[in-house]
């Protein structure tokens, strides 16, 4: 009979969970570009929502970062010996 080492352990490696939480602050730096361009006054039309950074740029932070957070869920994680 083969005796098969079956410790209980994580899911994802070390190295994983870095990843995650690299991915997850990238994300947040895509919401955070996306932010502001608000006037204060309601009757008042600010042309500032529409710049490039808050229409094309910041999007694809937060598409960047959720691919980021796949790649970083999908990676193998390496054997310890």
């Amino acid at each position: 009979m083969n005796k098969q080492d079956n410790k209980p352990g994580f899911a994802l490696g070390k190295e994983n969970y870095k990843l995650l939480l690299i991915g997850f602050v990238i994300i947040i730096i895509g919401f955070l570009l996306m932010m502001g361009g608000g006037s204060d006054d309601p009757n008042v039309f600010d042309e500032s929502i529409f710049s490039f950074r808050r229409i094309t740029l910041a999007p694809l932070v937060v598409l960047f970062g959720f691919a980021f957070e796949i790649y970083a869920i999908m990676k193998k994680p390496k054997e310890d010996k």
